[in-house]
């Protein structure tokens, strides 16, 4: 008679604690370059790669922020609703607590940091020189509109991947449209 007592009151704890060990779910944070210290909701807690649990019932919002020296800050969130727990559904039929936990974070993120945007030299303005009356007219070479030198230095970002397609496009859209 005790034996099978203390044979329920071990099944029903055990499948407590299986029910509710449902109830957290996890993801590591990851970045490229790896190293960027990890902010959750505004708060520091380490460094890149990160694993983050969390027990917050399906549908939260987690804001993240990474950020690393000379790349730009990284302002993301992740949501519990980017993968099924089928253990946590199970469960859910049970008690119907666990269907609050039905729904998991994916198990990596991976984010990629921009390097900043750095100030590109200025070009040289060219100084005219008056001629002299001795000399020959020669030809000069035209001076370079400020509208082709910011579309060139625009190019340059490009070429060098410091901004995206997307936003040389505007740009130059910007540059094209000035008076």
């Amino acid at each position: 008679m005790k034996k099978s007592f203390t044979f329920k009151v071990i099944s029903v704890l055990l499948a407590a604690v299986i029910m509710f060990s449902g109830c957290v779910s996890s993801t590591l944070i990851e970045s490229y370059p790896s190293d960027a210290k990890v902010y959750i909701d505004g708060e520091p807690v380490g460094r890149t790669p990160y694993w983050y649990a969390d027990t917050k019932i399906m549908g939260s919002v987690t804001n993240i922020d990474l950020v690393k020296d000379g790349y730009e800050p990284l302002y993301t969130s992740i949501a519990r609703d980017e993968r099924l727990d089928v253990g946590a559904i199970v469960s859910g039929f049970y008690l119907i607590a666990p269907f609050l936990w039905s729904l998991r974070y994916q198990t990596v993120h991976r984010y990629e940091l921009m390097p900043l945007a750095q100030q590109l030299p200025q070009a040289p303005t060219e100084v005219a020189i008056p001629e002299s009356p001795k000399t020959t007219q020669q030809s000069q070479p035209e001076p370079i509109s400020p509208k082709v030198q910011k579309l060139r230095d625009l190019k340059q970002m490009l070429d060098e991947k410091l901004i995206t397609k997307e936003d040389f496009e505007k740009q130059k859209q910007k540059i094209l449209n000035e008076k």
